[in-house]
């Protein structure tokens, strides 16, 4: 039986190596080299690695000297005869068919090819091991008695073990056969490399031998790729960092290496785990590491342009403020209704102010302020001009049954009503603050991405998605409130009491606001939810602002800084003017609806009573104290 070894260098320049038997080593990283060659090319000539051998010249003679006269003994010699000659024996013989009839007289090694085999020496020596035994064993049982004495009778086989790991001689090479401890003979081998020679031909070549210890010529090593440095031979290559060693099944010395994927790390040479929620691998996968938090950084993109809209934004209210202080009394400024402009210039107000508390960094006190004035200066805004519009409607719906004014149109009744409003949403806030104080969150899932390098933990206030749609909610049912009342009065008179900017103002938000939604929400999955998110809120309450900042108050700011002309008091109109202007309108919208453009004209001005002044059918703007 042949026996194979493998060679393996702990270290490419130690002097010393060893010989494992874990399988056929194959040079990693590197071409194969010839000696590791398949098991069939090692089966045409010496193994690899194969125990020291040599050639026994008694052996030789003796077998070459053997015919079919002088082996008989030997059952097998007759097919062997046949076999190696090529022949038949007689009409009995074992090879059938064979042309060739076999005479007797061939000669082993003369008329066929005849090499010793190689383990021919370590028959011998077995042979020898056992002979040198059963004499020892007779000598110290048997004393001067010839042949098997009583006592060999029955041989133990134990005992005749023990005789035979005790055998110390010369084998028939002239190396000294013995056995250690464990029953091993030492171990003796030739090193062979497969190589090309001279004459292109491959062969095998001593290149070393093992005696205690690996003794190789590296001189005379050949390697496929030219390169004298000796590549390493091991059958599988120590793992990286952050890998984990797969075994292979049967193969204790062998193993494939995986690399710990994801957000798991390597735990052990064969395991990897999964590090904490809030951690990450770190870049060798050895460990884990925090996860960096990170927050809306002032200097960002996503910042910048919300903070330079709501700085123009707070500028331009608090010039308008500023203005309507300062012309306090001028007919335009107590038209326009001084008390309800007060509050809807602070609502606007918060409403760009809101900028800088949802970009600040999170805490405790910038997680309240969020709280109170997100929806707050919506509310104070929407509030206030649903009191208006309201206020316009009632007026000409009363008009048009009686010539008595409505109830509840004063300024301090006005303010009661839109106080009034706002206290819900105060009250609201201040119930949210009792069931869930504010408080940080770090969300380690919002960008929670493949690549545990982009991962990130955002720094945010506990405020959901829901809690800030029941926030805006309130302000959003007024605004939808006060739209309906911006179509319901829009066939006011374009002079009278700011209905139509209003009504414009009104149509504008609710697009702004339509289109918020789907951004807001359609960005819920995106990795730059944080900065679309807050971006797009600031922006959207910053342009809701600047459409009620522009459309009601910087026409009248206008005709006071540039037109100072036009601010002078006009004829005021009294409730009976109204109810006329309210009739008037209601017949015409109905006369709309049945005759053409022109007849609804003419029978309009032939319905109207000619007696009355034409003072009475004046309409003036700002009348709002006329009532």
């Amino acid at each position: 039986m042949r026996t194979t070894f493998a060679v393996s260098w702990t270290q490419p320049n130690a002097t010393t190596r060893q010989v494992t038997s874990c399988g056929w080593a194959q040079t990693a990283g590197a071409p194969r080299s010839p000696l590791w060659s398949s098991r069939r090319e090692w089966q045409r000539g010496p193994s690899p690695s194969s125990p020291k051998r040599a050639s026994i010249d008694a052996f030789d003679r003796y077998f070459r000297s053997r015919s079919l006269s002088n082996n008989r003994r030997n059952v097998w010699f007759a097919e062997f005869w046949e076999e190696n000659f090529v022949c038949k024996l007689g009409m009995h013989g074992k090879r059938p068919g064979s042309p060739k009839k076999c005479t007797g007289l061939e000669k082993v090694g003369r008329d066929s090819t005849y090499e010793q085999e190689g383990k021919v020496q370590f028959v011998m020596d077995a042979v020898y091991a056992m002979a040198h035994a059963l004499h020892r064993m007779h000598r110290e049982l048997c004393l001067g008695y010839p042949g098997l004495c009583p006592r060999m009778a029955n041989i133990d086989g134990k005992e005749l073990l023990t005789f035979i790991r005790a055998v110390n001689f010369n084998g028939s090479a002239g190396t000294p056969v013995t056995f250690n401890e464990n029953g091993d003979a030492p171990g003796r081998y030739d090193i062979f490399q497969y190589q090309i020679n001279n004459r292109s031909t491959a062969e095998y070549k001593v290149i070393g031998h093992w005696t205690d210890q690996l003794h190789l010529n590296m001189d005379a090593m050949q390697w496929i790729s030219g390169d004298p440095s000796v590549p390493a031979s091991v059958c599988s290559l120590p793992c990286k960092m952050g890998e984990r060693k797969k075994v292979v099944k049967g193969v204790p010395c062998c193993w494939h290496c995986e690399r710990c994927e994801g957000y798991h790390f390597q735990a052990s040479e064969f395991m990897c785990e999964l590090c904490p929620y809030e951690q990450r691998p770190d870049q060798n996968r050895t460990g884990c590491q925090p996860i960096p938090i990170i927050k809306l950084e002032w200097h960002s993109p996503w910042a910048v342009v919300p903070v330079f809209i709501s700085v123009l934004g707070i500028l331009a209210t608090t010039f308008v403020i500023v203005t309507f202080v300062r012309y306090h009394d001028t007919p335009i400024v107590r038209a326009s209704g001084r008390e309800m402009s007060y509050v809807l210039l602070t609502g606007i107000f918060l409403c760009y102010a809101i900028t800088f508390p949802m970009i600040a960094a999170p805490d405790v006190a910038v997680c309240s302020f969020r709280r109170i004035f997100l929806g707050l200066g919506m509310c104070f805004s929407y509030a206030a001009l649903l009191t208006k519009t309201n206020r316009i409607h009632r007026i000409f719906e009363q008009g048009k049954k009686a010539v008595t004014a409505p109830r509840f149109i004063s300024p301090a009744s006005q303010l009661v009503i839109t106080f009034s409003l706002i206290s819900v949403q105060l009250l609201g806030v201040f119930v949210w603050f009792v069931a869930d104080p504010p408080h940080t969150v770090v969300d380690y899932g919002e960008q929670r991405t493949q690549d545990p390098e982009n991962a990130r933990g955002v720094l945010k206030c506990d405020i959901s998605d829901l809690s800030l749609i029941c926030s805006l909610g309130y302000s959003i049912l007024l605004m939808v409130t006060c739209t309906v009342y911006a179509i319901k009065t829009r066939g006011v008179p374009e002079t009278f009491n700011e209905a139509k900017p209003i009504g414009f103002t009104m149509y504008t938000t609710c697009i702004i606001w339509l289109a918020f939604i789907p951004i807001f929400f359609g960005t819920a999955q995106s990795a730059e939810r944080m900065y679309i998110q807050t971006a797009t809120l600031t922006v959207s309450l910053s342009l809701s602002a600047c459409v009620s900042l522009g459309l009601l108050y910087m026409p009248k700011v206008y005709i006071i800084i540039f037109h100072p002309e036009q601010n002078v008091p006009k004829r005021k109109r009294s409730f009976k003017a109204i109810v006329t202007v309210a009739t008037m309108t209601s017949k015409l919208s109905q006369l709309a609806s049945e005759r053409p453009n022109g007849e609804v004209k003419t029978e309009l001005c032939e319905g109207m009573d000619t007696s009355m002044p034409s003072s009475k059918t004046t309409y003036v703007s700002y009348t709002n104290h006329a009532i």
